[in-house]
């Protein structure tokens, strides 16, 4: 069984930063790919960014292009998501999700291939 933990989240005014981070536990934890999504009142549920666990590749949804940047600890089973420039619009809960079995990298960021989720941590940019 997978543990995914979200930490980081919290209020900020818009234009500023915030880092997000994931980590994962259980006793034989192995990743395909671990992602981040996003849901805003109202809202359905939105890929944010995405990493291929071995390759290292990111993967970005057009929204936060040039403005979000995904990394990982493969020695911690982390995952960050360090947010900058943020606006009012990325208020929403952030979810850490990852894949724990194969699915092709084309998949990577939908919300179906993921297996396993968080509980999700607010994030609020006020304008």
């Amino acid at each position: 069984q997978v543990q995914l933990v979200e930490s980081g989240g919290g209020s900020v005014q818009a234009g500023g930063s915030l880092r997000l981070s994931c980590a994962a536990s259980g006793r034989t934890f192995s990743a395909h790919a671990m992602g981040w999504f996003r849901q805003a009142p109202g809202k359905g549920r939105e890929c944010v960014a995405t990493i291929s666990w071995i390759a290292n590749s990111p993967y970005y949804g057009e929204s936060v292009k040039g403005r979000f940047t995904i990394s990982r600890d493969g020695a911690k089973n982390t995952v960050y998501l360090q947010m900058n420039s943020l606006r009012p619009e990325d208020t929403a809960v952030y979810y850490c999700a990852a894949i724990t079995r194969y699915r092709a990298s084309s998949e990577y960021m939908r919300e179906p291939a993921y297996d396993s989720w968080g509980q999700g941590t607010q994030v609020t940019v006020s304008s």
